[in-house]
């Protein structure tokens, strides 16, 4: 299979069909919201399994092309590097493929099925949960996505409120990878993987010193509280 230039394979993910035989399985850590250098080299000094870059300006924690290119050729081998965009044209998102090598798309706004296909990318939809959300439904409407993200919902924020939700409301037997975001920090992340048992698990907010700028202290201590998990 030829592979365009510059585009890595995406280690972080798994066939739905390995995932789905069950058996002992290590919880994979994605640190989101990446915006130098040093703190994705760090992310992966610390043992995450992926990065995620944003784009979406109103972010505080957004990324330009520029930026986000050097944040992802410094990265080392089977650290895979995702892009986060929030209701973007099909266009933006093609420009960002053009110009950073990029593994993972996640989709975090009101996209549509066929709005997140058709990049030559495996990619996640992320779901705000809230009392009322059938997850179940959202997770059949976007059959293709290599996995959905569930995350805290708010009023404003599309993500990284910090905030998290009630676990209850997340089925026991997901049909598809669950990855596990809202709220997550170094003190809580073990009680959420051994009540929710997710693929994995995506913080930004709960490992940052301030808004865009991680704490490499805070990335190993989550790190470390998953895999102890």
């Amino acid at each position: 299979m030829c592979l365009a230039a510059g585009y890595k394979p995406a280690y972080f993910w798994y066939p739905v069909a390995v995932w789905q035989k069950g058996g002992i399985m290590r919880t994979r850590v994605k640190i989101c919201g990446i915006t130098r250098i040093e703190d994705g080299l760090a992310a992966a000094a610390a043992g995450a399994d992926a990065i995620g870059l944003v784009f979406h300006p109103p972010s505080p924690r957004a990324v330009d092309i520029e930026q986000a290119r050097a944040i992802a050729t410094a990265m080392p081998p089977f650290v895979s590097v995702t892009a986060l965009f929030v209701d973007a044209g099909r266009e933006r998102v093609r420009e960002v493929l053009d110009a950073v090598p990029v593994d993972l798309l996640q989709f975090h706004g009101h996209e549509p099925a066929q709005d997140c296909e058709g990049f030559g990318r495996p990619w996640i939809k992320a779901v705000a949960m809230r009392e009322g959300v059938d997850l179940a439904a959202v997770m059949n409407e976007y059959a293709a996505a290599a996995g959905i993200l569930v995350d805290a919902w708010h009023p404003e924020l599309p993500g990284g409120s910090g905030e998290r939700f009630d676990w209850d409301l997340l089925p026991a037997d997901p049909v598809r990878p669950l990855i596990l975001a809202g709220g997550l920090n170094a003190g809580n992340v073990g009680e959420a993987v051994n009540r929710v048992r997710p693929w994995a698990v995506d913080v930004s907010s709960g490992v940052e010193r301030e808004k865009g700028i991680k704490d490499p202290d805070a990335m190993t201590r989550f790190v470390r509280a998953v895999w102890a998990a």
